[in-house]
């Protein structure tokens, strides 16, 4: 397994955790979420934060896009952290955490070897945004190593916190550690909520750092 598709792996305990249901919208979670916090404005549509996505010329020369990967499956699995693994089973139910609008991309760096980035957006009320990659965060984070199971595949999976930068209306940030088939590599996952949106970039540290102001400011421009 390369690094390439270690790096997937970034966002995949965030997807076992808040993602309950592929679809795109949902009417009743809308209501709810517009209700929760007046002051904010609505939540965005899925397709009004594809726009607001990174592209190849926002990042510069040396960036390609790739292809989206499929969702999370049934048979990925977490062990040996609790937290997590709560998460995941409501997940499965459809009780966890659903952050219903999102949009994703994904990149490689063709001037770094295996270097990727990808960038996911979430809209949702504040309130819920905050609760949501809080609680995620707190679980991962909660547990200095566990795996990840996914199919045939164990992930061995160690996380450390690190300092999230002073953007947005809130941050997180941590850095997580895979092994698997005798490579390792190590993933930087940074989260930045504004207002109603939740940016998360993740990848090889240095191509997150680099890639995150970028993303923070095509998330806040006008559609």
């Amino acid at each position: 397994m390369t690094v390439l598709s270690l790096s997937a792996f970034a966002v995949l305990a965030l997807e076992v955790c808040s993602i309950g249901s592929t679809s795109s919208s949902d009417p009743e979670s809308a209501a709810t979420a517009s209700s929760e916090d007046a002051s904010m404005p609505a939540p965005l549509s899925s397709a009004e934060l594809a726009k607001r996505l990174l592209g190849e010329g926002d990042l510069g020369e040396g960036y390609a896009r790739t292809p989206l990967r499929s969702a999370v499956h049934d048979d990925v699995s977490v062990i040996g952290c609790p937290a997590l693994e709560k998460l995941g089973a409501d997940a499965a139910t459809g009780a966890g955490l659903d952050f219903f609008r999102k949009a994703k991309a994904s990149f490689t760096y063709v001037g770094g070897s295996d270097s990727e980035v990808s960038e996911e957006l979430y809209s949702d009320s504040a309130a819920r945004l905050s609760k949501g990659i809080g609680q995620i965060f707190e679980a991962m984070l909660s547990c200095p190593t566990y795996q990840v199971a996914s199919g045939s595949t164990v992930i061995d999976m160690g996380t450390q916190m690190t300092a999230a930068p002073d953007l947005g209306d809130e941050q997180w940030s941590q850095l997580l550690t895979y092994s698997v088939g005798g490579q390792r590599s190590v993933v930087k996952q940074t989260a930045v909520r504004i207002g109603t949106v939740l940016v998360i970039v993740s990848g090889s540290p240095g191509l997150v750092d680099a890639s995150l102001e970028k993303a923070l400011a095509k998330a806040q421009a006008a559609s």
